[in-house]
């Protein structure tokens, strides 16, 4: 059985606060290192321009996010880590889905209903008022994003299970309607990173405006800390742990043993002032590594321009295969197409999957048999990497002026010679 491949979008309008690493990228990225899966992580700079109008606001935000990320320890060689405007065939899937999605389907999206009903209830005539055809289509956008890739599993919140059911809804309409290319995927809600505490003890959010941000400095992490509500009771007072924002962040980060004894120093007392330094001591010290590699990031926007870029390829050579099935499936093909005839398809089906597969890994084999002297120079040379581009390049070449019968086997022995030097290239 395959890898599932779990897919995760971050939309970028904001900047990182302690309740976006505990919920979403420390486990995100925690679950990047099970070799059972394959890990997409996207920043969701498309999805921001439905929600923020403002263009510097979403620009701070793609840089940050991103440097959060990799400062966090995101390893890019286990997980595809891209950016949503750098992969073009989203777009065009988006349009494809688009044409195949029902209005019906769209009117019953949450976030379209609840713009409907604030403009009833503000008594307005035109109950679109607002409502930008961005706001109307992201399921759709949404749809587009998890099926480029056949995403199996979606790691989401509550708020989002809808989108994930129209995903389904979308990716069924479409296999039933031109062939089964697009994989059904599956909302995934961890229960026990719901709900991370704010300033005030509600959920810690932006429009709540009660976080703490994730790399701030010390002294305004200490400030922010000390702002957290208590209640009255005085020093030397048992206090309850559960009941106290302090106590849950505490919690989130420290082990089995620390955590049962700050318990223990709730129940017997502990003054709030003290609780509060302790738990800034505690994050300080947990984030002042990342911290400093956030702002080594932020100084060095070249590199991490670089990370996305190689994601990109990373996510590309998946997306472009199955977008250009797509293409086939509903019609939009080269002139020169020819559908496999019926007799062709039936002998194609009494051949089994895995004897397909012997056969084409030992297609493989072969040409790289032929390869390996070509390998292992690319391999010895002082500049593997440019030895490769040159390689490549040279084989692209001589392979215009051949003919179509000797061009195909040059296309095929160029497509492995990149398969193979793709750590240099």
């Amino acid at each position: 059985m395959g890898k599932k491949t779990v897919l995760t979008g971050i939309t970028t309008t904001g900047i990182p606060h302690i309740g976006n690493y505990l919920g979403a990228i420390k486990p995100a990225i925690d679950a990047s290192c099970n070799p059972e899966y394959n890990s997409y992580f996207f920043l969701a700079d498309y999805h921001a321009l439905i929600k923020c109008q403002e263009p510097q606001r979403v620009a701070e935000s793609t840089r940050a996010i991103a440097a959060t990320w990799l400062a966090l320890g995101l390893d890019t060689d286990k997980a595809t880590f891209y950016r949503q405007t750098d992969i073009p065939e989203i777009q065009e899937l988006t349009w494809i889905l688009t044409c195949q999605t029902s209005k019906g389907l769209m009117n019953r999206a949450h976030a379209y209903k609840a713009a409907v009903d604030a403009n009833r209830e503000a008594g307005k005539d035109d109950l679109d008022d607002g409502v930008t055809m961005g706001l109307f289509n992201y399921p759709v956008l949404m749809a587009a994003d998890i099926l480029m890739f056949n995403a199996d599993i979606i790691p989401v919140g509550k708020d989002q299970i809808q989108h994930i059911e129209m995903a389904r809804d979308i990716a069924g309409r479409f296999n039933h309607q031109f062939g089964s290319l697009l994989t059904l995927p599956e909302a995934q809600v961890d229960e026990e990173t719901q709900l991370i505490p704010g300033l005030d003890g509600r959920k810690m959010s932006k429009s709540y405006d009660n976080t703490l941000p994730l790399f701030s400095s010390p002294d305004e992490l200490y400030r922010l800390i000390k702002l957290i509500k208590t209640d009255s009771r005085a020093p030397g007072e048992p206090k309850d742990p559960d009941t106290s924002t302090l106590f849950q962040l505490y919690r989130c980060f420290a082990n089995e043993s620390e955590t049962a004894q700050m318990r223990r120093a709730f129940e017997n007392g502990i003054a709030w002032g003290d609780a509060k330094k302790q738990l800034f001591e505690y994050l300080d010290a947990t984030l002042s590594g990342p911290r400093q590699r956030y702002h080594e990031l932020m100084n060095d926007l070249g590199y991490v321009e670089s990370i996305l870029h190689k994601g990109a390829e990373k996510a590309r050579a998946q997306a472009a295969p199955l977008l250009s099935q797509v293409r086939i499936a509903v019609g939009i093909r080269p002139l020169t197409y020819v559908a496999p005839s019926a007799a062709d398809s039936a002998q194609k089906k009494e051949k089994s999957a895995e004897a397909l597969e012997r056969a084409e890994a030992g297609r493989k084999r072969a040409i790289l048999l032929q390869l390996q002297p070509l390998l292992d120079q690319v391999a010895a040379a002082e500049d593997p990497a440019a030895a490769a581009r040159v390689l490549v390049a040279e084989k692209a070449a001589e392979m215009e002026s051949l003919k179509k019968k000797a061009r195909q086997k040059a296309e095929n022995e160029l497509e492995l010679l990149q398969e193979a030097l793709v750590e240099w290239l």
